[in-house]
């Protein structure tokens, strides 16, 4: 597109992530998914702070005489995990190379391994990965399922497990050792800091009645695992989401998945929501495994795309 410069913005400014977040709206609109995550648009907030997880993230942002048509963000490599990107551009200003040239420039910027995600993996996006030589790196898919049919299963709690629900800020120091314990190869999720779940605790859609926790009966101060549900009741029609299933690796194989999976969709089902959604990695076979059985399935796809390293 004609006219269209890039720059890299360290912190936006009000205005500035106002332009973003509407434009992000716009494409959700057209696109039917969200094309950056709630981490993503969490670190445009100038309240975020630096604890977050996913906190330094660049902003790269595409001007047109001074209107914000595309935006880019770009969390920096960590440790193993590679630098992370999402990018959008404004509906009415596709098909004009904006999208490839945020994607090369975040690349470039991220070094190499740099993963780009494409939510729903949309036809433009596909085409701007073809046109870069990038391969796919990841793979999530959005599942979901109805939840009057088929009928959930009892939800059965074995007499040596507690299960109970989120108490406050009591239970949050347990709550993050579970979560870096289960996503440590998770390159967002696995960041979470006291700060990650403050924000979400004064979310509109935050429910404490909504948070499972499963814990040991001989140690109910020990934390074995958990399931935070989330709402969209801003949607149409409004929508359940099983958010994060955490377990701690020394409690796998129990079958508490299953039970904390099926305790937060009962709970969904009772306050009236029809369907529910999760996302589960492509390659987490007891996860996908554990959904299908409850009925999941998939409904989209997102891909993380990278540079092939053999060029």
């Amino acid at each position: 597109m004609h006219g269209v410069t890039t720059q890299w913005n360290d912190r936006p400014d009000s205005a500035t992530a106002r332009a973003i977040t509407e434009l992000i709206a716009r494409a959700t609109a057209v696109d039917g998914v969200a094309p950056i995550s709630e981490q993503a648009v969490l670190s445009l907030s100038p309240q975020a702070g630096e604890d977050l997880a996913g906190a330094g993230a660049g902003h790269l942002l595409a001007l047109h005489e001074g209107v914000v048509v595309g935006y880019a963000n770009l969390v920096p490599a960590n440790g193993e995990h590679p630098a992370m990107a999402e990018v959008v551009v404004d509906p009415a200003q596709r098909d004009h190379g904006v999208g490839t040239d945020l994607v090369s420039t975040v690349l470039a910027a991220g070094g190499p391994g740099t993963r780009v995600w494409a939510h729903g993996n949309r036809a433009a996006a596909v085409a701007v990965a073809a046109r870069l030589g990038l391969r796919t790196a990841r793979e999530l898919w959005q599942m979901r399922r109805a939840l009057a049919t088929p009928e959930l299963p009892e939800l059965v709690v074995p007499d040596d497990i507690v299960l109970r629900t989120y108490r406050g800020r009591a239970d949050d120091a347990e709550l993050l050792r579970v979560n870096k314990a289960a996503f440590a190869w998770h390159p967002e999720q696995g960041g979470w800091t006291e700060r990650d779940i403050e924000i979400r605790r004064g979310e509109s859609w935050f429910d404490p009645s909504g948070l499972f926790l499963a814990f040991a009966a001989a140690a109910p101060d020990h934390l074995l695992g958990f399931h935070w549900t989330k709402v969209h009741d801003t949607a149409s029609p409004p929508l359940g989401e099983v958010y994060v299933v955490g377990l701690d690796p020394a409690a796998q194989g129990r079958g508490l998945g299953r039970m904390l999976t099926l305790a937060g969709l009962r709970h969904l089902r009772d306050r009236g929501f029809a369907e529910v959604l999760l996302y589960t990695e492509a390659d987490n076979t007891a996860a996908v495994r554990t959904y299908t059985r409850l009925g999941f399935a998939p409904a989209h796809i997102d891909i993380a795309y990278a540079a092939d390293e053999s060029e």
